[in-house]
């Protein structure tokens, strides 16, 4: 992950508040601002072992009930504050029950919900909290394995706005001792697994490029499933038939409707 320590960052969603504090431990950036989608009493019931004490002793600001969705919850933070925000591992919330479940995807799948949550956050990360004259960077730490690889983080997000996906480097955790990758919903820490860090930026053209991984050139191949090319037209054949590209292509239509039925989506 690349952090400055000149750099003025927000963190999301920070569970237990473990990122952030292994973040100012290890990266002393310029500013840090800390959020949690939890109320301040749910994570210190929920969390037994969280960073909410150390974080506030050392003056960087918490914000908890911080919904990256909705702008009434974003009390405590000023337009364009910030160089880099920075969402490490989302995932959206378990239902409760099955209607709550049944009455958000009616029409899509869990998939296409957290790249809506994932969409909302990077247009709201170039609307309202970077510095316009600043480095204006947004990044999204992700898992490798399902369901996670089937958001299509590198290309469906930026569909029909004007961000960019820059590309991506290794998460390092040993960067970060004393992180823990929790559960969203309970006390319970996470396999960890490879991850990628996924860099976006309203710019086609930053300095951080040099020390990313390129975004693949899929136009010989498949994006969805990560292919640069086919090595022949049987090749191709087979693969659009598989059972893999089936269900990206179902994945992405249901991204689709998505798109057209929320109006907030447009940059």
């Amino acid at each position: 992950m690349i952090i400055n320590p000149d750099w003025r960052i927000l963190t999301i969603g920070d569970g237990d508040l473990s990122f952030s504090a292994a973040l100012w431990q290890h990266h002393k950036p310029h500013t840090l601002c800390a959020t949690v989608l939890d109320s301040r009493t749910t994570l210190l019931e929920k969390y037994s072992d969280n960073q909410l004490d150390f974080l506030e002793k050392n003056n960087i600001t918490v914000l908890t009930d911080f919904d990256v969705t909705n702008s009434n919850t974003w009390q405590g933070i000023s337009y364009g504050q910030f160089d880099l925000v920075i969402f490490q591992f989302p995932l959206v919330p378990a239902f409760n029950n099955a209607a709550l479940f049944f009455n958000e995807c009616e029409h899509i799948s869990v998939n296409t919900l957290n790249r809506i949550l994932l969409r909302h956050y990077l247009l709201n990360c170039f609307k309202h909290f970077l510095d316009p004259a600043g480095q204006r960077l947004a990044l999204i730490t992700s898992k490798d394995v399902k369901p996670y690889s089937h958001w299509n983080i590198e290309t469906a997000l930026v569909e029909q706005t004007e961000l960019n996906y820059l590309g991506k480097t290794p998460f390092d955790i040993t960067q970060f001792d004393g992180y823990k990758v929790r559960n969203v919903d309970r006390d319970k820490h996470v396999k960890e697994t490879q991850g990628w860090s996924y860099i976006f930026s309203d710019s086609d053209a930053h300095l951080v490029q040099q020390h990313l991984i390129a975004p693949l050139n899929c136009s010989n191949g498949c994006c969805w499933c990560q292919i640069t090319h086919f090595q022949s037209e049987i090749d191709k054949t087979n693969h659009l038939a598989s059972k893999r590209h089936r269900e990206m292509a179902k994945f992405s239509q249901q991204w689709q409707w998505a798109l057209a039925h929320h109006t907030s989506f447009q940059n």
